[in-house]
Formats: structure tokens, sequence, C-alpha cells
């Protein structure tokens, strides 16, 4: 960049580059993942369900189904109504919790809320006719929605609730799988759905003293309304005599610190890392404009947010919101500075005289070329500094709405966009200015000791009544840790052992060696920030595919190994090369704390959700399970 170029800036990139280099580099640390302790043996305290209304007492079962799914959240709620609707009615529903709801039955904590669209969050919205209230959803409707989603569809009389699987076994001599759970269950079917998500297993940070402390704690995961009083609305009122600690400033905390802030004698906010804190506008929303929606709103309204997030600006901006914005600010100035539309028919034209255009098909090789260009002509360059322009305005906003200039400049964060799952709130900062809050900025250290009295900060002891533990769910770790149980397909092979040198799947769906299971989520599937989509489109998937095994009296489906490697290569081929990027990134789990992934194998499918999306639905109207093997 040109001395002049930078005149016109009202920032400096170099200081900046160098900033975030430096708060990268002192929050680094050697063991990743590993710096947080398995929530289990003497941590086990921090999972114990507070929900539950009274304990279920039953006997063991040992029953036959034809499917068992795995998870009471979205995922395994919309598996359900799929079943349902594909006239198979024979499954179990198993769920750890004392009801459905997944991440939401977990996540009660005092504020909390979804920071995507309710309109394109809450599936199946034309299928219940379900209004939501106000643009962005929070944790006591979402669960009101479970209830409506389990009433139109009967769920609950095939769910066993408050039942954890320990271990997922097939028996070769009978095409079946064997699910035995902690209550002594040893049910059969033909068919697993491991439906689990990869936000259910909260993390915990490995810092000395911890089971020393002799007041109050709890996860926010397991939030103690006993203790603090009120619900996730707010009003803890039982903690007005009490001191308070909450450990971790990301999404969650964001949520709950301005009603920690408001009932609290005072409180201690230890952060390791900023968020970046955006406004959020929420509304109420308009039952007309509601009720004045097409047949197929819904879908056409999902498609046109996940276009926006894959660089595809051609259509109106339907929902309008954060998310959107990020992407319209951060991939439109790619899209801005990228070849013209005359560069792009010219490959259009010369594609057949390529080689990789046969190999590879039209609209990838256009992407290879846009890649190649965007490198050649350092349009990387550019897009950063678009980024360093937005970020400039979120970090302007912790000195408009903080009144102490040295707490705004630690809630400032200095990284790039979409280093860490942006939020989006109009509380938080403001939560700072009261008499009672104070941040504790551990300059990316974080909080390495807690006393029998409190914690202990650069030689300081803070004695408090009460430790919270906001320091969010397990992503990075391995599968059958995050879900709690091991699978062992063909001939023993666990799940653990298959993928310890990369994911094998076939549409991150099947994974050969373990026949008739399905398996959701990102893994060498599609990524999203509307994650229900994402299920709800994979749920969809797996019941057609069921139906059809039904249909023609097979029962076993297995990825084909030509499939797999195919799937494998396709990932692989189609990997975005996001390293540099998140190497530069300040540690959390979008990066894998620092240690991003360096397999190709092991990345989502880089041709963007809406692809993906298409992709299935192709292969469906095929009508010939093209790529799984059948009997």
């Amino acid at each position: 960049m040109s001395a002049k170029e930078k005149e016109k800036l009202s920032f400096d990139p170099d200081f900046l580059r160098n900033k975030y280099r430096e708060e990268r580099d002192k929050r680094l640390k050697f063991e990743g993942n590993d710096q947080y302790v398995e929530v289990k043996g003497d941590f086990s305290y921090f999972v114990e369900d507070p929900y539950i209304q009274e304990k279920i007492t039953r006997d063991p079962e040992e029953n036959t189904y034809h499917t068992v799914i795995i998870g009471g959240g979205f995922g395994g709620v919309l598996s359900g109504a799929r079943l349902r609707e594909q006239g198979i009615n024979d499954f179990r529903i198993i769920e750890k919790g004392g009801d459905f709801g997944g991440t939401w039955y977990w996540n009660r904590y005092p504020g909390a809320s979804c920071d995507i669209e309710s309109y394109i969050y809450f599936p199946m919205l034309e299928e219940t006719n379900f209004i939501p209230r106000r643009k962005y959803t929070n944790a006591a409707e979402t669960l009101d929605y479970f209830n409506i989603l389990s009433e139109k569809f009967t769920l609950k009389e095939n769910a066993l609730f408050q039942t954890e699987v320990n271990e997922v076994q097939w028996l070769a001599n009978e095409d079946l799988w064997l699910i035995k759970t902690n209550r002594q269950d040893s049910i059969k079917a033909r068919y697993v759905i491991h439906a689990n998500g990869f936000l259910n297993r909260p993390k915990l940070p490995a810092m000395k003293g911890i089971n020393d402390y002799a007041g109050h704690t709890f996860h926010t995961s397991r939030w103690d309304y006993e203790y603090t009083g009120g619900d996730s609305n707010g009003e803890l009122n039982n903690l007005k005599d009490k001191t308070v600690a909450i450990i971790g400033t990301g999404a969650t905390a964001v949520q709950c610190v301005p009603h920690l802030a408001a009932g609290a004698k005072k409180l201690y906010v230890f952060q390791r890392t900023p968020s970046s804190i955006d406004e959020r506008n929420n509304t109420n929303t308009d039952i007309d404009w509601f009720n004045s929606q097409k047949v197929g709103w819904q879908d056409e309204r999902r498609e046109n947010f996940e276009g926006f997030l894959t660089g595809n600006f051609t259509s109106k901006d339907l929902v309008n919101d954060g998310w959107t914005e990020i992407f319209r600010t951060i991939l439109g100035g790619l899209i801005k500075n990228g070849p013209s539309k005359v560069t792009i028919l010219g490959w259009v034209v010369t594609a057949p005289f390529y080689q990789d255009f046969y190999r590879v098909g039209l609209k990838e090789f256009i992407r290879n070329k846009f890649m190649k260009f965007v490198t050649r002509k350092d349009i990387n360059h550019k897009v950063e500094i678009v980024d360093f322009e937005k970020m400039e305005k979120v970090r302007a906003r912790a000195d408009k709405l903080v009144s102490d200039p040295k707490t705004a400049e630690s809630l400032k964060p200095y990284y790039r966009q979409l280093c860490k799952r942006p939020c989006f709130h109009d509380e938080y900062l403001q939560a700072f200015n009261n008499n009672n809050v104070e941040l504790i900025d551990t300059d990316g250290q974080g909080v390495k000791e807690i006393s029998t009295k409190g914690i202990i900060h650069d030689g300081k002891e803070y004695a408090v009544d009460c430790i919270i533990f906001a320091s969010g769910f397990e992503v990075g770790t391995d599968y059958s840790r995050r879900c709690g149980y091991q699978i062992s397909g063909i001939e023993g092979i666990t799940l653990s052992d298959k993928w310890k040198d990369g994911l094998a799947t076939f549409h991150g769906i099947h994974s050969k060696g373990f026949p008739n299971s399905f398996f959701y989520g990102p893994g060498q599937g599609p990524m999203t920030a509307n994650f229900t989509h994402s299920l709800d489109e994979q749920s969809s998937h797996v019941a057609y595919i069921l139906k059809q095994l039904d249909e023609k009296n097979l029962k076993y489906v297995e990825a084909s190994s030509e499939a797999e490697s195919e799937w494998i290569n396709t990932i692989v081929a189609k990997a975005r090369n996001m390293q540099s990027f998140q190497e530069a990134c300040t540690p959390g789990y979008y990066n894998n704390e620092g240690k991003p992934n360096t397999n190709p194998q092991n990345n989502t499918y880089g041709g963007g959700a809406l692809e993906y999306f298409k992709l299935l639905k192709d292969w469906r109207k095929s009508n010939n399970l093209q790529g799984l093997k059948t009997y």
C-alpha cells in the first residue's frame, strides 16, 4: 500500500497487523484443547442435570426397533418428524436430558437467546403455523417450540429421557446395532442416527485448585437457579448480597453478564479474550407481515441467508442482519476487487481447452481461476483493509458505550472478523458502567488458579461467594469424546480408530465399516451459521434413504469404498485454504485453540451449504441410492 493510500485511511494498517499478532501470540498455549479438562470423575458435578423435576425410575429396556435416534435436540426431533412423514413410526429417541431441547435444554442461563433470526432458525414454521414473538428468539421460546414440534409429531411417546448412551456396537450375526445405556438398557436397532450435536459437552479450564474452592460453583450450561433465583429472563434476586465471579467473555457471558450485573452485589468478569460486540436491534414480529408470507417462504428465506454467507449478492437481502452485513462487507470487498465480468466470460469460453475443466467441472474450474486471480492481484490485502474498517467500527462502539477508557480498551477485540463467533448485544458493554461490575482482564492468559476463597490472578485473591464458568462447549476434540460413547463397527473397529488419520465419509453422513449408521454435523458436510437448516436437510435426506430401503425390502446400507474415496477427494479438492487466516487468528474454537486443522480431509464441504444441499437433493432425484452398498 502506498503512502498516499494510507493517508486516506482513518487507521494505520501496519499498527493493526502488529497489534493483532501480539494479541494472538500472548494467548497461544502449547496445550491447545488440552488446556481444558474432561468433565467427568472429580468434575462430574459440573454436568449434573439441575432442570429435572422428577427423576425417572424404570426397568431396563431390551426391545428392538427399526431406528434409534441418539440425541433429542433439533437433529433428533427433526429426524423423528421426518421419519413420521415417511410413515416410519418404529423408532426410539434416546436423550440424556429430561426433555427435548439439546443445546437449548442445557443453555438456560439468564439472557440465553439465539443470534440467528428466528424466522430461519426455527425449522418447519410453515408446518406448525408457529409465529415467533421476536426477530431473535430466546431460550424459553425455543423450548416452547420443541414442545410444539414434539406434540405435532407425537415424539414423546417414542422418547427415553434421562438416559445416556454408553456404547454402540455392531452385531454382524444379526445385522443390528446394540445400544447400551447408563440404565442397563440393551436396545437393538436396524438403523442408528447419531444426532448428538457438537455443542453438548461442557468444557472446563484446567486450573489449579478448582476442586478446592469452598464456595458455590457451576457451569453456565447447568445454571443453578435455586442458588441465583430468577429464570432465563433474569431477576436474579438471590444474588443481591453475593459477590460473584464469571470466568469467560464469549457469547454465553455476553448474554448473562447484564443480568448478573443487575442482580449481584458485586460482579467480577474475568476475561481472556474480548468478544466482538455489534448491535443486535431485536424487534417484535410484525404479525401482518408474517401472515402475508406465501407458501415456501421459509425455504426461500433460509436459502437467501445462505447465499449471502457464500458471497451470492444477486438477490435482495431478506434477513438483513448482522450476519449478512458481515459477509456483504468482507466478501463484497473480495468481489468488488475481483475479476471483471468480461474476464470471467473469457474463462468460461476457454474452459474446454483446459484438462482441469473436464476433471472438476465448470463451476469448480471458475472458482479455481478466481482464487488464482485473487492471489496474483493481492486482493486479499484489499479485503484485509475492508476487514480492518469493519472491526474499527466494532472497537469504536466500546469507546462510545463504556465510560471508563481503560475498561473500554480492554473490551476491544483485536483480531479479524470471523476469527471468533461474532456477538450481537445491546446491553453487554453498558453493564461495565455499573459501579458493582469490575472487568479483570487477564491479558490473554486466562484464570490459572483458584483458592478456597475465590480466584487468584496476578498475585491478588478475589474472594467471591460464587464462581460461574462460562467456558463453552468442546468443539475440536475427538468425536467419541464429545458424544460420550464409543461406536464399534464391523470387526470391532471403533469410529475413533477409523477417523484417527482423517474423516472418512460419504456425504458426511455415512462411513464405511459402520453400516446402517448416519452421522449429522459439519464434518465433511455443510458449515453454516444457521445450523438448524443443515440438520433439517440432513434429517430429510436420511428419512428418504430409510424409506427407500423399506420400500425395496432392503435391510443393510453402507457407503461403498469407491463412494467414500470419491467424497474424500471432493472434500480435499474443494478445501478452501484458510490455513494462513486461521493461524493468524486469536485462539478459540474456530481455529482449534490456535492449532488449526492441517488435514484438508477434515474440512467441511468447500462449496458452501447451499451447494451441498442441492447436491443431496439431486442425489435423491436419481432414486438409485448411488454410492451405497445395500442388500
